[in-house]
Formats: structure tokens, sequence, C-alpha cells
């Protein structure tokens, strides 16, 4: 590191927990954030202000004036943008040296499993459910560890799946595809707009804990969120031996 960084990652490396040593290995992390909306914009930019190394921004919309009550990361000279040319000018705005590689694409299977395996953590800040389930497989396949986050109107929800461990359920242990879940859109519900940003928090705070192995990762819980009250209730999620996902992990599970 050099006095710059020294000097930037200054209070991190005040914390025992992290320290030198730790805040090396986030520069040295790659972050794949699939979305680059309400929860992608505060996760990506708390972790491009961590210095973490590489973050991938996957997303094929563009920046529209109904985003901005909610998507911190797009500004209003940025509408008509793609969110990932976007997202990575206001990164580099907050850390210039950070890597951000930009795909404004939709990922199917094959892409995902890909852009996985070169992770060191993957965030779902998706608002659909097929979208959800591939990034679970994907991840499941990798054997890299997937934080995943919702929200719409007052609510919101995220957990950690991590099938490198036995005990770990994945998102489709929990969520399991033919469950009959109803995708629901914030252009119908709405969602409160600073709930986005507590949610996507939460999720950047649990990708920087998983790369420095500190602390209690949320694997094996979730979290549901009621805004209009702002309390937590935490639900323990177990493993089902049955999952069509991952009932047979791969050797690195």
């Amino acid at each position: 590191m050099n006095d710059s960084q020294l000097l930037r990652y200054s209070r991190h490396i005040l914390l025992d927990e992290i320290g030198i040593e730790g805040q090396a290995r986030l520069l040295a992390s790659h972050v794949f954030v699939i979305g680059a909306g309400g929860l992608g914009s505060p996760a990506a930019m708390y972790l491009a202000a961590s210095g973490v190394g590489h973050i991938t921004l996957v997303d094929d919309d563009l920046v529209d004036l109904t985003n901005l009550q909610r998507q911190v990361m797009h500004t209003t000279e940025r509408i008509g943008t793609s969110k990932v040319a976007s997202g990575r000018a206001a990164l580099h705005a907050i850390n210039p040296e950070v890597s951000v590689t930009a795909l404004c694409e939709r990922a199917g299977d094959a892409r995902l499993r890909e852009l996985a395996q070169a992770a060191s953590v993957v965030l779902d800040c998706s608002d659909n459910f097929a979208t959800r389930h591939a990034v679970n497989r994907a991840c499941v396949a990798a054997g890299v560890p997937l934080v995943a986050g919702a929200a719409i109107r007052f609510d919101g929800q995220l957990s950690v799946f991590d099938t490198r461990r036995a005990d770990c359920p994945c998102y489709a242990c929990v969520f399991p595809e033919d469950s009959g879940f109803e995708d629901v859109a914030c252009s119908t519900m709405g969602v409160f707009a600073p709930l986005v940003g507590i949610v996507g928090a939460v999720q950047a705070a649990e990708a920087l804990k998983l790369i420095l192995n500190v602390g209690m990762p949320l694997a094996g819980r979730l979290l549901l969120l009621d805004g209009r009250a702002m309390e937590w209730t935490e639900i323990r999620a177990a493993r089902n031996p049955g999952c069509s996902v991952c009932q047979e992990r791969p050797a690195h599970a």
C-alpha cells in the first residue's frame, strides 16, 4: 500500500479486525454485483469506498427519471445512459483506484457462472425471482458466497448463502423455484427510498465481512426489516437436503 492508500483507508486500518493486512485483502478482492439500481447503488458505493479492488456491475437497464428517488448512484444528468456506465462514473468519483467492469447485458446461466467463478463474493441486487434463482445456481456451482437482498414498499429482507459450508442453505432451499412466489414491481407497488439504502448497505457490510473473515456472517439467517416500525426480525434458515440446486454440491463445498 502506498502513502495515499494508507491515508484513504486509515479508519479501516485502525480497526484491529482489519488492519493493514485486511485492507490489503480488500484491495485484492473482486465483488460481482448484479443489479445497479436501488440495492446495487448503496452496496457498490460502499464497496468502492471501502477499497474493494475490482467491482463488476451487471445490468441491462438505462437510467430513468423514476429511478432517481432511490437509486443514489445515478444523477439527473445521466438519464438515458446505461446504469452500469453511470455506476462506473459514480464509483470512480468516490474512489478512482477501484477497477470497475461495467457490463450492460442480461446475463444468462452460463455467463452468470463465468462471472461468479471470477469473484470473491456475489451480491444479488436484482428485482425478480428468475434472476435470483439463476444467480444462486451460478454461486452454488462456482462455490462462491452469495449476499442476497430485496426491498419493496416498506419491507426489506437479506441473507447470506454460503454453500462452501455444508450446513448452510442456498437461496433455493429457502425460496424454492416452485413455491409460487410472485414478483412485485416497484413501478406498481412503490418502495420507500431509504429502505433500499439500508438493505444495500447491509449487503455491502456482509460482503466485506466475508472477504475479511470478520465477525459472524448472516449465513443460515434471514433478516426481515419492517421499515414502518424500524424493527428487524431474524429467522433461522436451514438447508433443505432435498434441494434440487445444492443437494449434490461440488467438491469445494
